[in-house]
């Protein structure tokens, strides 16, 4: 179930299990007591946070619903939704057409391949524009989008469907509920005939034996363009189209009996694959293989995994290997979920979706498979964050449990990513957005009753130099008994590929090192006749590398640089390993500092897809935050900003693009490269950081 925020996929998922006769009562998203959104911060907010597990019925068949978040901070929950998904149902808005949100998500439904179906919602509020609604999803989606049903009245007149299928009038009563099924009225059937053909005209494109009846009988029968619709689906060259009001139990009837009888099931879609691209059989007689999709994990219960069956059945009693780990689960309990409520069952087939409690080494994306059958299959690959603050604990007792919760917030939500950073020593947090960075906060607090508090991420700078350097450093050192003594002579260049050694240095020995944090170090040993016995050389290079990891000007990370030991002195009694090593630290610090140092900044290319009548805002707020227009193109009603711009001016960068579009913008950043901080920047940069070594040394 997808749509962008308020497209009514929670109220419709509630409608679906109305009409199944699964519960005696709708609630509602304003009452907090829809079976979905039941978690306690989704009824405060009034929006889904979480993706939740359902299911409802038709007939003789089981249709598994996943309610997803419609807001982009919560896309993760989408995605892990969608992997396992046979078929994604697109909510849209008639209110607002295809908005933002679609746009967003139906990037992830392009790139699983998934069968789509959509469904046209909000019918009867009073701005309801279907036409239009239309026009703008011909124009996203293409030729593929096939209305399957018209309205009869619109706005707060909205009282009916011409179904194109059935051919048929459904008219519902006031309140809503089971519609008479009516001949199309005399002024309708023109326009019905007309949508009708070009729908047999689309079914029959997809199967030459369906061709040949069109062309024998000139339409289709209505099995028969089930048939074609269903096949049409699979080769995503069909997107049928539906018309609702969730709200007031209009349509969702009709839209659950096409999912029963026409949407394929899973044995009729493209295999799942393993991690190394082979296909995984969609065999119900074959060796079981589970796939863990999504994890919650509740205080006082443990863990439960929610799984999709890939290939043949599970049983309760059921032991089965982890293929990442090669250890044994058994799967104790096995059920069916509807929101909070649990269902046991016996035994789950496949294409089904299920949970079990308490697997001792199993998180989401991991493989079950049956003893002897090894299987892994394709990993779900999550977005990138988008926002990363430090996290701090307000006490010292919650500072103890913070790092073990937070583990476990990230096996629920892998979009959510924790690291301890050396660097900048700080706890960081990783995220889609501020309302995510929020969800989570929330939950520290109500569930973990944790008391934490957000603060700035310090950046990541880096130190290179932009001209050559050299100096001779001594150390000596005497207090009785042996003492320390070595003289490193180091000359150090900026490095750039295809550099070329000095004329004047005979080079001896060349080391080339990848760093940990970026760029490289090629370390040069110039030393003729045996000023310095080779066994210091490593010494000197771990002095140099200590200095690399607190640079001067800022204490950052150093990078690209050409170093040259080509002379020195050693002691024969007083020489030894920490002696050239701190030799060859001061001396790659005081020549460091004669090399006109530079202050490299991490920079960003982000990609922002905004409506175009905000594009002037966004583009005003760029420019303030040092951002280089890279490029603009146009999507539908949609601009696409490609631009690039430093880490350090982006610090709440979601929060200023939801205030400056209503929500309507949506953006994506990735780390593009390190570049060179403008001077006054550096400048202060450079104060601050010999401000607080004062402070520290007080």
């Amino acid at each position: 179930m997808l749509g962008a925020s308020k497209s009514g996929k929670t109220t419709l998922t509630e409608t679906m299990m109305f009409e199944a006769g699964l519960i005696s009562r709708r609630g509602t998203v304003e009452e907090g007591n829809t079976v979905s959104d039941y978690h306690p911060i989704e009824q405060e907010r009034g929006n889904s946070v979480y993706a939740t597990l359902l299911h409802t019925e038709w007939k003789d068949c089981k249709i598994n619903l996943i309610d997803t978040p419609g807001l982009d901070d919560f896309i993760g929950e989408v995605v892990s939704s969608l992997r396992v998904a046979d078929t994604a149902l697109m909510l849209l808005n008639a209110q607002h057409g295809v908005e933002v949100g679609t746009e967003l998500i139906w990037n992830y439904c392009d790139r699983f391949r998934k069968p789509v179906l959509f469904a046209i919602n909000q019918l009867d509020h009073e701005k309801s524009n279907f036409e239009l609604t239309v026009e703008q999803a011909r124009q996203r989606f293409g030729k593929a989008f096939t209305l399957m049903q018209y309205p009869v009245g619109e706005g707060p007149q909205f009282n009916g469907i011409i179904d194109l299928l059935k051919m048929t009038y459904y008219r519902f009563p006031a309140q809503g509920g089971k519609p008479e099924k009516l001949p199309i009225p005399d002024e309708e059937t023109v326009r019905a005939e007309e949508l009708h053909n070009q729908l047999v005209e689309k079914a029959a494109e997809n199967d030459e034996r369906l061709m040949e009846l069109y062309f024998e009988k000139g339409t289709l029968d209505e099995d028969e363009l089930r048939q074609g619709l269903r096949l049409g689906m699979v080769k995503q060259e069909i997107f049928p189209a539906f018309c609702l009001s969730a709200k007031n139990n209009m349509g969702a009837g009709r839209l659950l009996g096409f999912m029963a009888n026409v949407l394929p099931g899973p044995c009729e879609l493209t295999p799942e694959t393993t991690a190394d691209g082979q296909p995984i059989p969609c065999d119900p007689q074959g060796p079981a293989v589970l796939f863990i999709f999504k994890t919650l994990i509740e205080p006082h219960l443990g863990s439960l995994s929610l799984f999709k069956v890939l290939r043949g059945e599970v049983t309760a009693g059921m032991e089965l290997i982890n293929a990442q780990n090669d250890t044994t689960e058994r799967i104790n309990q096995l059920m069916i979920l509807d929101g909070k409520n649990r269902h046991p069952v016996n035994r789950l087939l496949t294409g089904d979706l299920g949970a079990t409690l308490k697997l001792k080494n199993t998180q989401t994306n991991h493989t079950l498979h049956a003893k002897g059958h090894p299987v892994v299959a394709q990993p779900t690959e999550f977005p990138n964050p988008r926002i990363s603050v430090a996290i701090v604990a307000k006490s010292k007792a919650d500072e103890e449990k913070l790092s073990t919760v937070l583990a476990e917030v990230h096996k629920e939500d892998p979009t959510v990513i924790v690291e301890y950073s050396r660097e900048v020593k700080q706890m960081l947090l990783h995220a889609q957005g501020e309302l995510h960075l929020n969800a989570v906060k929330w939950r520290l607090e109500h569930v973990y009753k944790l008391n934490v508090e957000f603060e700035r991420m310090k950046i990541p700078y880096r130190e290179t130099i932009r001209k050559a350097a050299q100096t001779t450093y001594r150390h000596k050192k005497q207090s009785g008994g042996a003492g320390q003594f070595a003289e490193v002579s180091m000359m150090i260049e900026p490095y750039r590929e295809g550099y070329q050694v000095p004329a004047d240095f005979t080079l001896r020995g060349k080391e080339e090192i990848d760093l940990d944090w970026g760029g490289k170090l090629v370390y040069h040993n110039c030393i003729v006749g045996g000023a310095i016995d080779a066994r210091f050389m490593p010494s000197i290079l771990k002095g140099i590398m200590e200095k690399m990891q607190e640079g001067p000007t800022t204490g950052s990370y150093v990078r690209d640089i050409c170093v040259y030991i080509h002379d020195g002195k050693m002691h024969p009694v007083d020489s030894n390993d920490t002696a050239f090593k701190i030799a060859g630290a001061m001396a790659f610090r005081e020549c460091f500092r004669q090399a006109d140092p530079k202050l490299l900044e991490p920079v960003y290319d982000l990609e922002i897809l905004v409506p175009e009548e905000q594009l002037g805002d966004v583009m005003g707020d760029l420019n303030t935050r040092r951002a280089t227009i890279m490029g603009m193109d146009s999507q539908n009603t949609y601009s696409v900003i490609r631009a690039r711009a430093p880490l350090a001016e982006l610090d709440k960068y979601s929060n200023t693009l939801r205030s400056l579009t209503q929500g309507k913008a949506s953006f994506k950043m990735k780390f593009a490269e390190y570049q060179l901080v403008p001077a006054e920047i550096q400048k202060k940069l450079a104060e601050e950081y010999q401000k607080s070594l004062k402070e520290e040394a007080a």
